[in-house]
């Protein structure tokens, strides 16, 4: 049984939601909130398998609502709803730590089936969609302290191999497992190994997390 929060400052959306996701057997809704303070809250208390959040909401928005979810490493992983494709809540949701992201006027089963991936530690954003997104808006964000250094130098890659360096070079690149056991004449179970063991030196959260930290360590610049 997979758990939601369900989070959006619009009483009628968030029933929507619910309706939506208590028809299906495998969901359950465990609360909702109106707003990114009461997400907080209520994802310390609820401990949800997911946090269905919302954006721009009044008071405490959902990007800072993430951020601080993220940090307090707990089990919920954050499934962003934006209302616009590719755009700098969706760049600045994922730099936060959101697992992926998905448009408001998405289909209910793309909803449906992205609250499971997510919920099962997948990302709901390919790679190679993340990587458009982070080129496009790579300079919306001030630069975070150490965003500068050589990445040889930077401490979540200090355990990585050079294979699993290179990997995670490819894997910000927007390469899937496939493409990388082609090009490297790897097995894709092997590819799969090594994504596995980069996730948990690094502390990435999921495939698109270890995007974004290409990007954050220079392994990976914008084009």
């Amino acid at each position: 049984m997979t758990t939601v929060l369900i989070v959006d400052d619009q009483p009628m959306q968030r029933f929507g939601f619910r309706m939506l996701l208590e028809s299906q057997d495998d969901m359950r809704v465990v609360g909702e909130a109106g707003n990114g303070g009461e997400a907080v809250r209520l994802t310390a208390e609820l401990r949800p398998d997911v946090a269905l959040m919302d954006i721009r909401m009044p008071g405490l928005d959902g990007i800072e609502a993430t951020r601080r979810i993220v940090a307090a490493g707990d089990r919920t992983r954050v499934l962003i709803l934006t209302t616009f494709d590719l755009d700098e809540y969706a760049y600045a949701g994922l730099r936060a730590g959101a697992s992926g992201f998905l448009i408001k006027d998405a289909l209910p089963e793309e909803l449906l089936s992205g609250i499971r991936a997510v919920a099962t530690g997948d990302a709901v954003v390919a790679p190679s969609l993340t990587r458009r997104l982070l080129d496009a808006y790579a300079d919306h964000l001030p630069t975070r302290v150490g965003e500068d250094a050589d990445p040889s130098r930077d401490p979540r890659l200090a355990a990585l191999t050079d294979r699993e360096r290179e990997i995670l070079t490819v894997i910000g690149q927007g390469w899937t497992n496939a493409e990388i056991a082609g090009r490297l004449h790897l097995a894709e179970s092997t590819v799969k190994t090594h994504v596995g063991r980069i996730l948990a030196k690094t502390g990435a959260r999921d495939r698109v997390q270890a995007v974004i930290l290409a990007y954050d360590t220079k392994l990976v610049r914008p084009e």
